[in-house]
Formats: structure tokens, C-alpha cells, sequence
């Protein structure tokens, strides 16, 4: 699957990274706390988080993620639009919460980061 399948699925708003959408996704993986995301993130899989600081952008340009997923309509500053838009990296965003947005990616058949 690809970050445009889940984007068009899960009627995600595409806020940056318009070129990485075509990223292929490797599995899922949710938290909030950086340093649990990146001891188990991995490189393809995509983060769903209420986090949107430029912090949440270097820890997915270094995890080579695929995508990020901002959930709860947590605004994306522009600095971090427009870095994520420099280094290729998809930023979507939904008014949903994190759980119905991991119950769904599930649904869809992405699997669980472990």
C-alpha cells in the first residue's frame, strides 16, 4: 500500500509532501513520546501522532518514515509545511482521533510496528 491509498481511504487532508505520496508503507506505528517513537519506528512506516512540532519532522526524516498522520485537527505550522515539503516527507492530517485512525489503518491491512 501507498501513502496515497491511505490518504484516499481514510479522507486525510495532504498538508506537505505532495511528491512522497508514492512512498510505499511498511507497517504503522503510534505514539506521542519521540524517544519511544524512534527506539521502534521504522524506516516505510507511518506515524500517526497529535504532535505536529518541528521535532516530529527531524524524528521522521531520521526513522526515513513514510508518512506522518496528525490527528485530533492539531494545526501543522508553516515551518514545519514547508521543511517537510523540502525534504519530501508526507504530512496528513484528519479531524479524527489517533485510535480511529490506527483501528482503520489496521482494517486496511497496514501492520503493527512491533
Amino acid at each position: 500500500m501507498i501513502v496515497q491509498e491511505i490518504a484516499q481511504a481514510l479522507n486525510l487532508k495532504i498538508v506537505a509532501g505532495q511528491a512522497a505520496l508514492n512512498r510505499n508503507v511498511t507497517g504503522g506505528y503510534s505514539a506521542d513520546l519521540l524517544s519511544c517513537v524512534m527506539a521502534r519506528a521504522k524506516a516505510g512506516n507511518v506515524w500517526v501522532t497529535l504532535q505536529a512540532h518541528p521535532n516530529v519532522l527531524a524524528v521522521a526524516l531520521l526513522l526515513e518514515m513514510a508518512a506522518v498522520i496528525v490527528t485530533e485537527g492539531a494545526p501543522v505550522p508553516n515551518d514545519v509545511i514547508a521543511k517537510a515539503n523540502a525534504e519530501n516527507i508526507a504530512i496528513l492530517t484528519t479531524p479524527r482521533t489517533t485510535f480511529w485512525v490506527v483501528s482503520a489503518l489496521a482494517k486496511l491491512g497496514v501492520p503493527a510496528q512491533e
